[in-house]
Formats: structure tokens, sequence, C-alpha cells
């Protein structure tokens, strides 16, 4: 080994799931001239860093022909208009999957919690419904959507050839969104795992535990190389705004890990930005087809 650790590149892996669901979506739509997926994103008001979301989403659902619907309310919406709008989207047997864009840009509170929730768990591609989010807790892995963010971790893990099952994983954070879906999906493939938080004692001795680190904290660089144990794989889900100088934009992303050093202990290493940003969207097209594949099925019984 060169003494570096290998680049996970979530862009490229991405891109081969996207090729592979344009392919199978393809010969679907040949057997099954109905077969249409569609994917429908809710958003509140116009956030830039949301509609830049939205765009990258719409493209991989493009790429791999799926339909995708904008479906945009003004910041001044209620939460019972926003209910009954999620509500008329859920009765759409022609939408398959429903996310909805956080946070709401809105003017009144509206409870986000509430909206995901009103989102069928059928049609939850974000895998965030508290009914999904209990399946997993309780060690389904199959038959539901798991959470797009995890789900592409779990896959990077699994390029890297490390054998899960036995292995030590640390997570850094216990978020609904990554950290505790992460926790899960890595317990139910039979990782003994320790979950860490803010309330963590001695966190860089826990760390060094890990064969499987996967750091979902939201702080710049936090995680450090003398963090880390020799060999380890590193999934880094942060990404983070830093100022930088000498960009045109004036900052510069980062992740929770300090890149250009843990890679020189670590021997898989997901970069930030192309690590797991693109996995979480590819994963998000892939949880559509397959709501999509399943209606299919229920309509040629």
């Amino acid at each position: 080994m060169s003494g570096e650790a290998v680049i996970l590149s979530g862009k490229q892996v991405a891109k081969e799931i996207r090729e592979k669901l344009a392919a199978e979506v393809k010969e679907l739509k040949e057997k099954h001239p109905q077969f249409k997926p569609v994917l429908a994103i809710v958003q509140v008001g116009g956030r830039e860093d949301s509609n830049v979301y939205i765009r990258m989403k719409r493209k991989a659902a493009e790429e791999v022909g799926v339909e995708s619907q904008h479906v945009k309310f003004p910041r001044t919406i209620t939460e019972e208009e926003l209910v009954k709008g999620v509500q008329a989207l859920n009765d759409d047997p022609n939408i398959h999957g429903i996310i909805v864009q956080l946070p709401l840009d809105c003017d009144a509170p509206i409870d986000s919690n509430k909206i995901t929730n009103t989102v069928s768990p059928d049609k939850d591609v974000d895998g965030i419904h508290e009914v999904n989010a209990g399946r997993l807790a309780h060690g389904e892995l199959e038959g539901f959507f798991i959470p797009c963010t995890p789900r592409g971790c779990l896959e990077l893990i699994k390029r890297s050839g490390v054998t899960i099952a036995g292995s030590r994983a640390v997570v850094l954070g216990r978020s609904k969104i990554v950290g505790s879906p992460v926790s899960s999906l890595l317990l139910w493939n039979h990782a003994t795992v320790t979950t860490c938080h803010s309330k963590t004692k001695d966190l860089p001795s826990v760390c060094r535990e890990a064969d499987i680190l996967v750091v979902a904290i939201g702080r710049p660089r936090m995680v450090k190389a003398d963090w880390v144990k020799p060999g380890a794989v590193v999934i880094d889900c942060g990404i983070n705004a830093i100022p930088d100088s000498t960009r045109a934009s004036g900052s510069r992303l980062v992740g929770d890990v300090d890149f250009d050093n843990v890679k020189k202990v670590a021997s898989y290493i997901t970069p930030v930005p192309e690590g797991v940003g693109p996995m979480t969207v590819a994963m998000l097209i892939s949880n559509t087809v397959d709501s999509a594949k399943r209606c299919l099925r229920e309509s040629l019984k």
C-alpha cells in the first residue's frame, strides 16, 4: 500500500448506480408501457441552498428515466394547508415517491416532523417516516424504504471490501436522518456499534477502536488523524462551508474529518464533496424506482 487511503468516490459509485437503474427503467418501460416512475419534491419557500439540492435530485431522476414534479408552496402557507397538499400527493396513484425538502422556509412555524410523517410510508422514499424508522430500528432490512444517506454510506462501506459482520463500528452523531439509522444498519449487518454524541466522554479514544468510522456531526474537520485506528474505513457525512479567499465564492466545502491528514492513516476514506452526497441522491432515485416497481407488480396481480 502506498501509505495513503484509497478514496471511495461517491461520485463514481453513484454514476454506476444511476446507469444500472437507467437500464432497468428502460427495460421495464419497454415491457410495460404503463410503467412511469414519478418523484414529487415538496418545497415551501425558496431557499437557495434548497433550490440547488432540488436541481441535483431532478437531474439525477431525469438521467434514470424518472419523472420529477417540483411541488412549490409559498412561504405564507399554514401547517394545515401543507398537510392537505401532502395528502393530495399520497392519494395520487401516479406518484410513487414523495420527499419534503427541509428546512421549510415559511412565515408561520410548521412542525416539519408532522409534515414528513404525513407522507405515506409507502411513498416515503427519504425513509424518514416514523413507521419506516421503526422498522429499521427493529432489524427489518427489506420491504420498506431505508434512509438515503445511511443506505449510501453502507454501499460505500461494502465497496471498501471490509467485512462488516464482527467489525467494530463507531458512529459520530445520532440524528434521525443519518447517525441513528446508520447505527441501526450497521448493527443489523452484524457490526458491534458504538454511537457517540455531544455527551460522549473521551471521544478520540472511542473513535480509535473503530474498524469502520462514520462521522455525521456538522463540525468542520473535527476528526483528526490521531482519532483514527490505522487501516480504518472512514465515511464522512459532513458538509460544511468554510471561508476560503482563494475561491471566487469566498468559501469551500469540507467534511467533518480532517481529510488531508486522516487519509494518511485510514485504509479507505470518502472525500467531501463527491463522497456521501452523490450517493444520497442516487439512493433517493433507487428508492423511487423500487416504489414504482412495487406499484407495477400490484397492478399486474
